[in-house]
C-alpha cells in the first residue's frame, strides 16, 4: 500500500506534529471529499505501507524528528518555483527550502529529494527569461542533492481562474510549452539532474524531457529493493503515470496561499479548514461526528 501525503495539502509544512502522531496510532482516518459520511480508516503500520510519497512546499519541519520515518521507505517531492507573494503569499524564504532540501538528501540520498518545478505560469513579470535565470541559479545549489526535477505546465481551472484574477495568466501555446522546455533542458544537460513532465500530452523527448510519475512505481521499487503490483492510480487524470495510492489528505487545508492552487476553493475556505485541524484528531481537519461508515484499508484491521 503507497501512501500519499498528500495531492491535497502539505502535511510536512503545516500538519507535521499531527502526522507524526497518526504514525504512533498506526492509522489515519480520510474523509471522503464529496461524502462526509463516508471515511477511509487507512493504516499506517510497518506490515501495510510499502512506501510514504510526500509532497511540501516546505519540508522544514520534517528535520526537527527524520527518526519517525527511519523504519518506512519514503521519499519526497518539494515544489519550489520562482514565484514571489504575489503568487505564493506564505512561504519560507526560498534559500530556507533549498537549505532544508540540501539536508534531506545528505540524510536520505540524491534519489529520495525530487524537485518539482511546477506548475510554469506566463505573464509580463514571469518571463521565459526570467524562469530561465532562476532555474539554472537553483539548479546549481541542486543539482548535488536531487536527481530528477519534474516539470508541469498551469492548468487554468475554473477555480485556479478565480483566484488568479489580476496575474494576467494565459494558458501556454505548444510552442510557448516548447520554447521552455528547450530551455530548462540545455541548462539541465550535464547537471546529472533528469528532467520529467507531469501530466502533460506534449511530447517533449526532442529535448530529453520524459513523461514522468509522482508517485513513481520504479523508483519505490528501486527505494524499497522489493518488486510492486504496479496498478495504475484510477482516479487521477488520464495522462498521469502515477501508481494506485491512498492519499490522506483534505482539500481547503494548506494555507501557503498559492494563488494557482486547485486543491482551494479559495483563502478563506483553507483558513477555515486549517482552523478547524486538532493533533488530536484522527481525521486531518475537524472530527468525526459518529455517524460515518468507516471502512478499512490494510493488510492488518484494527479491532
Amino acid at each position: 500500500m503507497i501512501i500519499s501525503a498528500s495531492r491535497r495539502t502539505d502535511i510536512p509544512a503545516f500538519y507535521w506534529d499531527w502526522f507524526c502522531g497518526r504514525l504512533q496510532e498506526g492509522y489515519v482516518d480520510v474523509v471522503n471529499p464529496f461524502n462526509r459520511k463516508q471515511v477511509s480508516r487507512i493504516s499506517l503500520q510497518l506490515g501495510c505501507v510499502d512506501c510514504i510519497v510526500f509532497w511540501t512546499k516546505d519540508p522544514t519541519r520534517m528535520l526537527e524528528n527524520l527518526e519517525v520515518l527511519r523504519a518506512y521507505p519514503c521519499y519526497v517531492q518539494v515544489s519550489l518555483t520562482p514565484y514571489d507573494t504575489d503568487v505564493e503569499g506564505n512561504i519560507r524564504p526560498k534559500e530556507d527550502i533549498v537549505r532544508a532540501m540540501q539536508e534531506l538528501s545528505r540524510r536520505w540520498g540524491r534519489e529520495r529529494v525530487v524537485w518539482r518545478y511546477d506548475p510554469i505560469l506566463v505573464n509580463e513579470d514571469y518571463t521565459s527569461e526570467r524562469h530561465f535565470a532562476w532555474f539554472a541559479q537553483t539548479l546549481a545549489k541542486l543539482a548535488p542533492y536531487s536527481e530528477r526535477c519534474v516539470i508541469s505546465f498551469i492548468d487554468l481551472y475554473a477555480k485556479t481562474k478565480k483566484n488568479t484574477q489580476g496575474l494576467k495568466l494565459h494558458e501556454l501555446s505548444e510552442a510557448e510549452m516548447r520554447e521552455i522546455a528547450a530551455g530548462l533542458a540545455g541548462l539541465a544537460k550535464g547537471s546529472g539532474v533528469a528532467l520529467q513532465t507531469c501530466s502533460e500530452a506534449i511530447d517533449l523527448a526532442a529535448y530529453g524531457i520524459g513523461h514522468g510519475a509522482c508517485l513513481d512505481g520504479a523508483l519505490i521499487e528501486r527505494i524499497t529493493g522489493k518488486p510492486l503490483k504496479k496498478t495504475k492510480a484510477k482516479s487521477q487524470r488520464p495522462l498521469c503515470n502515477c501508481v494506485e495510492s491512498f492519499d490522506i489528505g483534505q482539500y481547503d487545508t494548506c494555507i501557503h496561499g498559492c494563488r494557482y492552487c486547485y486543491a482551494n476553493a479559495s483563502p478563506q475556505r483553507a483558513q477555515q479548514g486549517f482552523a478547524a485541524h486538532a493533533d488530536s484528531s484522527s481525521l486531518l481537519t475537524g472530527k468525526l461526528l459518529g455517524d460515518e461508515r468507516i471502512t478499512e484499508h490494510g493488510r492488518e484491521k484494527r479491532k
